[in-house]
């Protein structure tokens, strides 16, 4: 069948940082036939030229897409709001395209139309499968790296990425044949899984399916990252919960993983949770979204009366924050820091334990 529509002018172009890509289209349809239905024949043709501008899109990809009229420029643009390509159906073209028309004086479909459409591809987990990369992988470092789990599983990975992570963090005695990947272990589980949360991933789980894991796991957060960098996170729950979910997206290979080690996957000494950046000392480590005290988040409001610490000469904001101080960890070498009331960083050393102590031409005080 020939196309309903001539191409005046095309421009492509892709935006890396946000995986997108936008193509805008000048184009013209082509009238009816005789003793045919308009509407029809409308429908018909902006069917062929969405099909046509998003041939390269997967049926996950969010569209988003914008027409006006090139000859009166007085018209009302028409806009798709941002869905699912496989939700771009002629009812919604159509029903859109009477809300606008009638708000317009003059609105023909014949002139000269200028199609804006931007297209996001998104991450939709499949199981593992035969494509190839340049360089090395993330497959390639799941497998290499003792802080990523591999997920061994051809399909479902999403809900085995969970079910193995959920395993480890509750010591569950079957984890070890979870990660192994054993079927008759894992496969009932999965099964389970997806029956009780309703949760079809026949077609990949992309973010849709996530949001509802999410929903469902409201005692873990779930975090989803597509690199290996501390802040390229794909998905954030928004969930304030010390039990974290880390998983690693494979855009090559459409497959999720799971991280068991933060900071050793990132190659990172310290990644902050709040604001998801690495250094290599948490204490020096400078966020509006964490404490300044007990540098966890969110920040520790403040009771009027401060808690003093005899170990490290500070003071803290409440109860739970001298708690938190207590319990906090910094650092790959597992040991607290202390810092002064600047919070400049003093010794790795109790000030109970300490010898003697020197400050330093900036102001710093140390121990020696």
């Amino acid at each position: 069948m020939s196309q309903r529509f001539t191409i005046d002018d095309e421009i492509n172009r892709q935006y890396s940082r946000f995986n997108a890509i936008g193509t805008q289209l000048s184009v013209r349809l082509l009238p009816p036939p005789p003793n045919s239905n308009p509407v029809t024949h409308f429908l018909d043709s902006m069917s062929d030229l969405f099909e046509y501008a998003l041939r390269n899109c997967n049926e996950s990809d969010m569209v988003g897409v914008s027409i006006r009229n090139e000859v009166n420029v007085q018209d009302k643009p028409i806009g798709i709001s941002f869905r699912r390509k496989d939700q771009l159906s002629e009812e919604v073209i159509w029903s859109i395209f009477e809300k606008v028309v009638q708000s317009n004086a003059r609105f023909d479909a014949l002139d000269r139309l200028v199609v804006v459409i931007h297209s996001v591809r998104m991450p939709v987990g499949f199981g593992r499968t035969a494509l190839r990369t340049q360089g090395r992988p993330l497959a390639n470092m799941a497998h290499l790296k003792r802080s990523i789990i591999e997920v061994k599983a051809d399909n479902n990975c999403l809900a085995h990425a969970l079910i193995i992570a959920i395993a480890r963090m509750n010591k569950d005695p079957n984890y070890q044949s979870y990660r192994k990947g054993c079927k008759k272990k894992i496969r009932p589980v999965v099964a389970s899984l997806l029956e009780t949360t309703g949760i079809d991933l026949t077609n990949g789980g992309g973010i849709p399916e996530i949001i509802r894991f999410q929903e469902h796991f409201r005692e873990y957060k779930i975090v989803v990252y597509d690199n290996l960098h501390s802040d390229s996170i794909l998905f954030e729950g928004r969930v304030e919960s010390p039990k974290r979910i880390n998983l690693l997206y494979d855009d090559v290979n459409r497959h999720y993983h799971v991280i068991t080690n933060l900071t050793g996957a990132m190659a990172k000494r310290y990644v902050c949770r709040a604001c998801n950046k690495g250094c290599s000392h948490g204490a020096r480590h400078i966020c509006d979204q964490t404490c300044s005290d007990c540098m966890t988040s969110p920040p520790c409001a403040f009771v009027g009366v401060r808690i003093p610490c005899g170990d490290c000469n500070r003071h803290f904001r409440s109860q739970s924050c001298y708690d938190n101080h207590k319990k906090q960890q910094l650092g790959a070498d597992r040991t607290r820091l202390y810092v002064n009331r600047r919070n400049v960083v003093v010794s790795a050393v109790p000030l109970s334990q300490r010898k003697s102590m020197t400050v330093t031409s900036a102001g710093a005080i140390i121990a020696v």
